[in-house]
């Protein structure tokens, strides 16, 4: 893995996606996380589950028309239950708090650089079933549960070919979700190149909607919502994370 590219600032920020297969998986991801994902889904299936993927790669674009959809109140803004937000009186940071506990920054999202996927067990989903990746879902008595319980066994054996939860526990900033998963050889190699002034100033836009709150909360944003600590990587991986996080030094 350490022979791969790192990625340039605008593949990092979702705006590159060279390195992208669109073609191998139902949907689109790193071209480098095909063959575990494969190995991952095969040893899924001999247990009874048909692991599938909801989500993988994302564009900046598509994350800015998420992001300016929740600001506008065009699309639901939800609670830690997964319950619609009313945010009529919210100030403009309480806004920007309950849109990143569910959705990335655009530029920030680590679905930017393929190694992220929301997954599911699609032989699990009901006739006429609208998928939602709440965490009802993903609970143990949810539909999606002894698929979740399963990946607990392989993840805490290290067996998932390198893939963890980056969101696996509440750290008061993003919801866990147990749906998400994300390639650590590679995710971790990204992470170590942000770094907070060098990735605010590629994503500031006056097309980003918030803009001047999200610039005077920023470091509280980057290290709440964007930074994964350590701790939250499998082992082998939690050295590489140790890295000064604001300096634009490489």
């Amino acid at each position: 893995m350490n022979s791969i590219p790192l990625l340039t600032l605008a593949a990092l920020t979702g705006s590159d996606d060279n390195f992208i297969d669109h073609a191998s998986l139902e949907r689109p991801v790193h071209r480098n996380i095909v063959s575990a994902w494969q190995k991952l889904a095969a040893d899924a299936r001999a247990a009874g589950f048909d692991l599938a993927i909801a989500s993988g790669y994302r564009n900046y674009q598509r994350q800015l028309h998420i992001w300016n959809a929740k600001v506008r109140g065009e699309r639901a803004v939800l609670d830690t239950h997964g319950a619609p937000l009313d945010l009529s009186a919210a100030s403009d940071w309480e806004k920007i708090q309950a849109i990143l506990r569910w959705s990335a920054l655009p530029g920030a999202s680590r679905h930017h650089w393929g190694t992220d996927i929301d997954v599911y067990d699609r032989a699990a989903v009901p006739e006429g079933y609208a998928l939602q990746l709440t965490a009802d879902e993903a609970s143990d008595s949810g539909p999606f549960g002894a698929l979740h319980r399963w990946l607990d066994g392989r993840i805490a054996a290290d067996s998932a070919h390198g893939f963890f939860r980056p969101y696996a526990e509440d750290r008061g900033g993003i919801a866990p979700e147990r749906w998400h998963l994300s390639f650590a050889p590679l995710a971790v190699r990204y992470q170590r190149q942000l770094k907070a002034d060098t990735l605010w100033k590629e994503i500031d836009a006056p097309t980003l909607e918030l803009r001047e709150t999200i610039a005077q909360h920023w470091p509280a944003i980057f290290e709440r919502y964007i930074w994964v600590p350590a701790l939250a990587h499998p082992e082998p991986f939690r050295e590489r994370l140790t890295v000064d996080r604001t300096s634009n030094d490489q």
